[in-house]
């Protein structure tokens, strides 16, 4: 019996709602950037990778780290938008978000907040 409920959760889990799982809800998309995050699936791992390492690097930086990296999200996202619906342009910006991002978790690593 726990194998069928199993196998209900992962079925209706993936054929219910949107295929693929932005960092926001496909189904409250509203620009064509939003809406081009959500159709293509390369940008929209770019996207859950880069939000996923963004929420984690903002909890482990200190407080006037935090504020930087918080400008130069909202800087980003202007530039992001800046793509329409080009998925090899939003690939490009991912690309350059996800370093950036991935160089402060470098320095977390090799300082530590700990």
């Amino acid at each position: 019996m726990k194998l069928f409920n199993l196998y209900s959760v992962v079925f209706f889990s993936l054929f219910s709602g949107s295929v693929y799982a932005a960092s926001f809800n496909c189904d409250h998309a509203r620009t064509q950037t939003e809406h081009a995050i959500c159709e293509h699936r390369a940008v929209n791992d770019a996207d859950v990778k880069m939000a996923t390492t963004y929420n984690i690097v903002k909890r482990l930086v200190p407080m006037g780290t935090r504020g930087v990296i918080q400008d130069e999200q909202l800087k980003w996202l202007q530039l992001r938008d800046q793509c329409g619906n080009s998925s090899r342009c939003l690939l490009e910006v991912y690309k350059m978000r996800q370093q950036k991002l991935d160089m402060y978790m470098d320095r977390v690593y090799k300082q530590g907040p700990f």
